[in-house]
This record gives structure tokens, sequence and C-alpha cells, in this order.
């Protein structure tokens, strides 16, 4: 039908009902958002949905692909039928490989009253198997570091969207007003393959995003001090300043997330000067702490400072706790792409000490019930070779674990086939994952949402569902 040149009023209405509610709908959203930014403080502590078995978090990351089959899984498959020509199809890996299978050059012994196995390069972990629950079926997307990363970190395979700590901050806020909620620590070898979208807040108020902290140096905090010739006076005047500019530019904007989140910065960075050099002070800890923590051995000495520092964190109230182990380049990270056993071998040495050292230390203060320990990588390992002795990335199927925090401890979820390629019986994804991390927290991942471009988001997406047999007395799909 030709278009009218004029309209009468009754026609205009008429035809443009549509753009009016479009535009109705639009306000009501907008309304809705405004009130749900409206926070106050973001950091403020909130109730869950229920009631939490964890408080805090602190998630081991192992960067670049541990391999299970050489750690946690063992396949006497693969010793049998040790260089056998397999075909497991194209685009499996992400490099060429020989196709033959490859058993693994470590020794497999049982441990605890679980009789989990256990590899021989992680004795330290492996006497702390009966608090730990196995996750032995994890999948996911992409065989790509920077894309595994991201949909092990956010939820999904592609940047932008918040990071787990970031959601699990905007939830529950911090229990200390003086520190960052949410922490991150990196490897010094090396920035993470993908950089820090894996610990931003994505669309979330940018007070979610992870707080860089490092353990090697001077200055755990960049720019935490402020120049020796500003006192505290004149630094509390200049930021009283410019927290009045600020808040005369919000009342423009009402509702614009970037705006209170640069004021709740400016405030928790001043507060951090007084609290966070204590809290990173390692020099506090007792001899016997550190060596418990392999500070005092050259291989682990790194990574036991940042496990150390991580305790210290949460016992002050810091929400969650991010600690890499791997830089970049292959040969500091979880990446066997050359040769498993001398990878695997050096990152065993230089984290199997510290880990084991904060189970036992986070036990013995007590804290081990209130804080759920992760441990895992972005993918694992094939059973095929690459070149002679290393081994391709494996989304397919690989293991993690989780301790504490109501977990069940000597538990064991899920498996891959005989060969440890595929995830064969109760197969996880990191939908899963996230979920049974908000469940320990006391949040109902499909109630923690996040109003953006007319959409609630949530960090598992329109999936994920709590992994029920891993956790203290719960029943299986109870």
């Amino acid at each position: 039908m030709p278009f009218p040149a004029t309209l009468s009023r009754r026609a205009l209405l008429a035809r443009a009902g549509c753009g009016f509610g479009s535009l109705a709908l639009h306000a009501l959203l907008a309304q809705e958002s405004l009130a749900e930014q409206a926070r106050g403080n973001p950091l403020a502590p909130r109730p869950g949905h229920a009631a939490p078995r964890a408080r805090a978090v602190i998630w081991l990351f192992m960067h670049g692909g541990p391999s299970a089959i050489d750690l946690y899984d063992p396949k006497p498959t693969l010793q049998k039928r040790s260089g056998e020509a397999l075909n497991l199809g194209t685009n499996v890996g992400f490099f060429a490989s020989s196709g033959k299978l490859m058993p693994s050059p470590f020794a497999f012994r049982r441990h605890g009253q679980c009789r989990a196995w256990v590899s021989d390069v992680l004795p330290g972990i492996a006497r702390h198997v009966d608090d730990l629950a196995f996750i032995r079926s994890v999948h996911v997307e992409s065989n790509n570091h920077g894309p595994a990363l991201y949909e092990m970190n956010t939820g999904f395979a592609r940047m932008g969207f918040p990071s787990t700590g970031a959601w699990v901050t905007y939830g529950l806020g911090s229990e200390n007003q003086n520190l960052p909620g949410f922490v991150v620590m990196t490897d010094y070898r090396g920035a993470l393959e993908g950089g820090p979208s894996s610990w931003g807040a994505g669309f979330l108020p940018g007070a979610y995003q992870g707080t860089a902290v490092s353990t090697r140096g001077t200055s755990p905090i960049l720019h935490l001090r402020p120049p020796a010739a500003v006192g505290q006076d004149r630094q509390r005047a200049q930021l009283d300043l410019v927290r009045r500019l600020n808040q005369q530019h919000q009342e423009l904007r009402p509702g614009e997330a970037d705006l209170e989140a640069r004021l709740a910065s400016y405030e928790l960075a001043y507060r951090m000067q007084l609290e966070a050099p204590e809290a990173l002070d390692l020099t506090k800890e007792t001899a016997a702490t550190q060596r418990l923590y392999g500070i005092d051995q050259k291989p682990s000495e790194y990574y036991g400072k940042q496990l150390l520092t991580a305790r210290r964190l949460i016992e002050r109230g810091v929400r969650f706790v991010q600690v890499f182990s791997g830089g970049y380049d292959d040969t500091v990270r979880w990446d066997a792409h050359a040769d498993v056993k001398k990878n695997h071998g050096d990152r065993a040495a230089e984290i199997d000490m510290p880990v084991a050292g904060l189970l036992t230390d986070l036990k013995q203060r007590g804290l081990l019930d209130s804080t759920l320990v992760i441990w895992g990588g972005e993918f694992g390992r094939l059973p095929i070779s690459q070149g002679d002795r290393g081994r391709d990335h494996n989304r397919y199927g690989f293991t993690i674990w989780m301790a504490g925090g109501g977990i069940k401890g000597g538990a064991s979820h899920g498996s891959t086939d005989e060969l440890g390629w595929k995830a064969a019986e109760d197969p996880v994804t990191v939908n899963d994952i996230h979920a049974t991390i908000l469940h320990q927290l006391g949040l109902d991942h499909t109630k923690l949402t996040y109003l953006h471009q007319g959409r609630r988001f949530r960090l598992t997406d329109v999936a994920g569902e709590v992994i029920q047999d891993i956790l203290a007395n719960e029943r299986a799909g109870g």
C-alpha cells in the first residue's frame, strides 16, 4: 500500500502504535536499570539467595592446559596400546600430531582413604586427596587458549563478559571495605594469553573487576602510595574535591555505572593505603609457615608467596582470589607441546608444595570449611603424541578439582573414555562449574542477573546445573 504524503492524527497514532510501545518499554527498562545500579556502595556486603557453605574462593588456575592423563586420571589402555596409530579426525588438536597413542611418562599411585590416583610429580597434593572432589569429565568449546580462558572464566568463549570473580563480588560485595573484593595474581614471567579480560567486569560496573596484585618487587599494587610530598590531609582534600566534581557530573547522567565505579574506586584506593600494605606483608608470617608454602625453595618460591598472600587476603575478608600459574610462553606454562615430562615436571615442582601448603594451612586455621578452593586449567591434553614426547590441546575431556567450602572430600564425578580423550560419563560444562561455585556461596545462578542491552544476563547464560554429588551433606539430585 502506498504511503500517503500526509497523515491524519488518528492515522499517525494507528501506524506508530508499535513504535510508541517500544518507547514505553525502553523507558521501563531504563528505570529498572537505574534502580538496579543505584545500590550505594557497590562493594557493601550483601546476603545471597540462600545460606552459604563458603564465604570466599581461591581459584588456582593452571594456565596452558594441564594434562589429566598425566596428573590425576591414569589410563592403562594407553600403556597397552602405546605407539598405535589412531585417527581422531581433523581439527582435534591445535597443531598437527603424530596420531600415535602415548602413555604417561609419570608413575601413579593410589592415595588416601578414597584411593584416588595421583601422579608422582604431585606428592604434596596427593596427601590431600581425601579433601578433594575430582570432576573428571569437563569439556569446553574451544581448543585455543584465549577463547578457552574466556569461557572458563566468564562462561563465554569471547571477550566482553564479566568474569566469575566479578559476578561473585557483584552478588555478595566484600566483607572488608578497605580491600578489593576480587584480587588477581598472575605469573611474573609473562602476561596471560587473552589479557585482563579473563578477570574483567565486562558490562558490570567497573568496581567489580579484579585488582592485580604482585608478590614480586616493592610495589604489590601499582601507584598505591601517594608521592612523599603529598600528606594525608592534602590527599583527603584532593579526593573530596574530585568526589564533588564527579558527583556534579553524575547528577547530569544518573545511573551510569562507570561514573559510580570511578567514585567507588577512588575511595577504595584511599582506604587501601592503610590496610593493603599490612595484608600483603609476608614478613608477618613465621618461618615455619613460609616453609610450609615452599617459599624457602627456588622452584616454588614465587607461587608459594602468591598462595600465602591469597590466604592472608581471604582471612581479611577478600571475597575472591584468583592465582594464575604460567606465563605467556609455552616453556613457562602448562602447555606441553614439545615434552610433557619436562613441561609438567617443571610446573608441578613450582606449584605442588604451595598448593599442599595452602590446603594444610587453611585446614589448620579452620578456614577450609568456609573457603572454596578450585584447581584446573582452560583444557587438557590429548592421548596422542605431538612430535615424539609432547601433547596437544584437548577440549573434549579433562579434570579439575574442588576442595573446602562444603565440597565432599574424596568424591569423584564423571569420567573420560579409556583413552582419556572425551568425557564419557556425566559430562560437565563450564556452566555447571560456575553454577556449583555460586551455589556454594549461597547464590542461585538463575537469579544472579544483570540487565544489559535490554536482556538479563547471567554467568551461566541459559544453562548450567549444580554438580550435586560432590557437595557434602547433600543428596545427588536433591
